[in-house]
């Protein structure tokens, strides 16, 4: 018998596949292509323009923060923020800039307006500033007013150390922590007895910062504070720290007890030049040592 033959194969047609490729091809013809192109051109439009951006001076920086686009007012803000830090005086040579941040910060309605001239205020040392940030601690917006502390503490005016301190009893522990920072940045001793207070808060960031802000004054008040931030077995104990937030914790209590307590922690300096586990530390209690021993 003779094998039956195999059934004729099936005729596949092409043409579905041919149009598919050529809808793909129109898609990608009139949609896709000219959208890239478009979002090419907008990245290099910005590009260009934050460079330029970048190339502004001061003068630029003051006439963009009255500009009707938010996003230029707020940033025209943030940038002399920047500027303030290299160089406090940058607004000294430009006529009435200080006048007009004043006033810009208290007829300004947006938080990160505010939050960014607070900043200017503040790093410009402009003690006339003083009873606007005392009185924008009353701003609805939290963040807002951490900035306002923030300011107070770095503007430097003894006349805000009674503002500073109330917000040492604030309900929010972030204003808490913030002011007492403040007063650190302040440097008036006249603040040690709330600060000593508040070394018993039951937040850890509120007691730490006014242990930091008392070495600054230096007051031994804080010590034992200190003492715990250097134990990281403590510090573990914190609820959602990170490791790098413990790092900074141990460097800053580091240069505070080599500060307030000299010698009397030589032996603590040793131990964790020798066998923490962070190189930052380890470097950190190396310095404390041999400043210790320059005295």
């Amino acid at each position: 018998m003779s094998e039956p033959e195999a059934p004729p194969r099936q005729q596949v047609s092409a043409e579905p596949e041919e149009t598919g490729s050529s809808a793909l091809r129109s898609f990608l013809g009139l949609f896709v292509v000219p959208l890239l192109v478009v979002i090419l051109c907008v990245a290099v439009f910005i590009g260009f323009g934050w460079i330029a951006y970048d190339k502004q001076s001061t003068t630029d920086y003051l006439n963009d923060l009255q500009s009707w686009w938010k996003p230029r007012r707020v940033q025209a803000a943030y940038e002399l923020s920047k500027i303030l830090v290299a160089d406090p005086k940058a607004l000294d040579e430009e006529p009435g800039a200080r006048k007009e941040v004043r006033r810009l910060f208290q007829e300004a309605k947006e938080p990160e307006m505010r939050q960014y001239l607070a900043l200017v205020l503040g790093r410009t040392h402009d003690r006339e500033a003083v009873p606007l940030l005392v009185e924008a601690l009353k701003d609805a917006d939290d963040k807002t007013r951490i900035y306002v502390l923030w300011a107070l503490g770095t503007l430097g005016d003894p006349g805000a150390r009674s503002a500073l301190e109330g917000a040492l009893a604030d309900p929010d522990p972030g204003l808490r922590k913030t002011a007492a920072f403040a007063l650190g940045e302040l440097g008036d001793r006249a603040a040690v007895p709330r600060l000593t207070a508040a070394l018993d808060d039951a937040v850890a960031d509120v007691r730490w910062n006014a242990a930091l802000a008392l070495a600054r004054m230096k007051s031994d008040a804080g010590a034992p504070v200190l003492e715990t931030m250097v134990d990281r077995r403590l510090l573990a104990q914190v609820p959602d720290i990170t490791r790098e937030q413990q790092d900074d914790a141990m460097i800053s209590s580091i240069q505070a007890l080599a500060a307030v307590g000299g010698a009397k922690y030589r032996s603590t300096f040793d131990r964790l030049a020798a066998a923490d586990p962070s190189l930052k530390v380890r470097q950190a209690a190396i310095e404390a040592r041999r400043e210790v021993e320059r005295r």
